[in-house]
């Protein structure tokens, strides 16, 4: 590692730390219904939508209400964004004539199986790609459906964060806030008006937004090169924010449109982290002591720093076979300027790694780097963060929501080694509670090991009747270790809801598209529909008293408990998997052996 990379990481923290405090107050006005500096814009426009939508924002929901409406916004949102998919080719703003018969010969089809997998992906704010954007959807299937549902998602997220925040906060109480209210004020006083100054931002920076079709350069070897265009600046601002994480191109955040320079950069990933950290401070200020939310701050700090740091370290060794010089392999040492294989070569070792942590951290998914052509280690910590059910940070309102459901499984444990009832910010935590939190993350640990496993040995997954015919259907283009390294990152972003991808795996198969995207939907809902139920069943509990024997949860102690019980659970469940995968990989690798 060099200094200069450590103190780029050093900054960007020191950033976010800066941050968190400004973004969760206004994050607590906000979701408290208190008067912003945007009231006097945004106002309105939100009394026009309750007008127009029959909402009525003093009447709150159980909840099982809460759950209802979410459920339901959720299925139109997914009808939509499949019907988009399926008829762009009758719709406007089309320029390439995308799933028409005078599409392009390298065009994708929208497959009613890959359509499925795509309107899934985009509902559960996982953005999941298995196809190349630019290669496959309209512009008004970019705006309309794909933008639209980085918003929606996003805003769905933040407010069943903050839903549960409320069954901490309150005590003797049979509703959680109203969900129609929470999603419209997240959007219009939070997630509107940062896209704008951020949209502008990234086109002053070289982002396009334009509805022009592709255009023809000539490159300096006197090659003829396509070069796409389109509205890419405002997707690229939600995608960001929302961590959603889906591009406007196939590669992503490292193609010079989508990320131009390093303020670009260094905004992208800013954005990722800001809600994520805020809503910490938001915990806190709503359940009346802003320590709370500084621990479990300093929890993701602790696990975030950890595994940004792995990860540099490795791929700045890079590969040991090629440590020597000339034809000399001592399988010791350093690779001389570390492993740049699929890094972002315009921002270094350092700034891919970072950027690798970030997006695995919160449920982004968004890349600068291909996490395929990482070390062993170096990819080990991506798989890692998204199979700890994105706690570090996380994604907008996800992360907070996963930690906290962590919480009540620490503090249950911290409870069996004193002999005590477990108490959390004055609320009992109980069997019904410790119920949730256990169903929650089984689901996700079942669906991931459950596809890996079936999508690893069985024949019909590998290269049968699911899978089309000729070379492709390998899936992998990888054997051994990495090859079900790939498997098993595919099925754990899914699951994670991150949406990222060791890219030589070949998931637009029916098989892939069709398990991933039940992958998805149980990695979302059977997350978030037992935090409700937390949220409820808590909102109803008195408050009870602190007392000596009641276990701190605000302190550096209940950091280490609560950092302890997110890595062991995690290497008690996924241990065995990452032993099959990128660990046997880094040995095979120290003995000269490469897949």
């Amino acid at each position: 590692m060099t200094l200069i990379g450590i103190a780029q990481i050093v900054i960007f923290f020191g950033i976010v730390l800066a941050i968190t405090k400004p973004v969760g107050t206004f994050l607590y006005r906000v979701f408290e219904g208190e008067r912003t500096f945007l009231h006097p814009i945004f106002r309105p426009l939100e009394r026009l939508i309750y007008a127009l939508g029959g909402i009525r924002e003093d009447v709150e929901q159980s909840w099982i209400g809460y759950s209802a409406s979410m459920i339901s916004l959720s299925i139109f949102s997914f009808l939509a964004v499949y019907l988009l998919q399926r008829l762009q080719g009758h719709l406007p703003l089309n320029p390439m004539q995308f799933s028409t018969s005078k599409a392009p010969s390298f065009a994708t089809p929208m497959t009613p199986d890959l359509a499925f997998n795509t309107a899934v992906s985009f509902m559960t704010n996982t953005n999941w790609q298995s196809y190349s954007p630019d290669a496959a959807l309209s512009y008004l299937t970019q705006m309309a459906a794909l933008a639209v549902q980085n918003f929606v998602s996003a805003a769905v997220g933040i407010a069943v964060a903050v839903a549960l925040i409320r069954g901490f906060a309150r005590h003797t109480a049979k509703t959680i806030g109203n969900f129609w209210v929470d999603v419209t004020r997240c959007t219009l006083y939070l997630l509107l008006p940062i896209c704008i100054l951020a949209t502008l931002f990234f086109v002053a920076q070289g982002s396009i937004q334009n509805f022009k079709g592709p255009v023809t350069a000539q490159t300096l070897e006197g090659a003829a090169q396509t070069i796409e265009q389109g509205p890419l600046a405002s997707q690229l601002a939600i995608k960001m924010l929302g961590t959603n994480g889906g591009g406007f191109f196939n590669a992503n955040s490292a193609h010079p449109y989508e990320n131009p320079t390093p303020l670009s950069n260094l905004l992208q990933m800013l954005l990722i982290f800001s809600l994520g950290a805020g809503l910490t401070y938001t915990f806190g200020k709503m359940v009346r002591d802003t320590r709370q939310g500084w621990a479990i701050f300093g929890a993701m700090a602790v696990m975030f720093l950890i595994g940004v740091f792995v990860c540099y370290w490795a791929e700045q060794r890079g590969n040991p076979m090629l440590a020597g010089a000339g034809l000399e392999r001592t399988y010791t040492g350093s690779q001389p300027g570390g492993n740049m294989e699929g890094k972002e070569v315009r921002f270094g070792n350092a700034m891919t790694a970072l950027f690798a942590t970030v997006t695995t951290d919160a449920s982004c998914g968004a890349v600068i780097g291909m996490h395929d052509s990482f070390t062993p280690i170096g990819g080990l910590v991506p798989l890692f963060n998204i199979q700890t059910d994105e706690v570090i940070f996380g994604g907008v309102g996800a992360g907070l929501y996963s930690i906290l459901i962590y919480a009540v499984i620490a503090v249950f444990i911290g409870g069996l080694m004193v002999g005590r009832t477990p108490e959390y910010v004055g609320k009992k935590i109980e069997q019904k509670e410790v119920k949730m939190a256990i169903i929650a993350v089984l689901a996700t640990s079942l669906v991931i090991l459950g596809f890996t496993a079936l999508s690893s040995i069985a024949p019909f997954a590998k290269n049968g009747y699911w899978n089309p015919p000729g070379p492709a259907a390998a899936n992998t283009n990888n054997n051994g270790a990495h090859g079900f390294s790939e498997v098993l990152y595919a099925y754990s972003s899914g699951a994670g809801n991150n949406g990222s991808a060791f890219a030589g795996i070949n998931a637009n198969t029916p098989w892939y598209n069709l398990t991933i995207g039940l992958d998805m939907l149980v990695g979302r809902f059977l997350f978030i529909i037992p935090a409700l139920a937390i949220a409820g069943s808590l909102a109803a509990k008195k408050l009870v008293p602190t007392t000596s024997g009641t276990l701190p949860t605000n302190g550096s102690l209940f950091v280490v408990l609560l950092v302890g019980t997110v890595i062991i659970v995690g290497a008690l469940t996924y241990f065995p998997a990452l032993s099959l995968g990128p660990i046997v990989e880094h040995f095979q690798m120290l003995n000269g052996k490469l897949f």
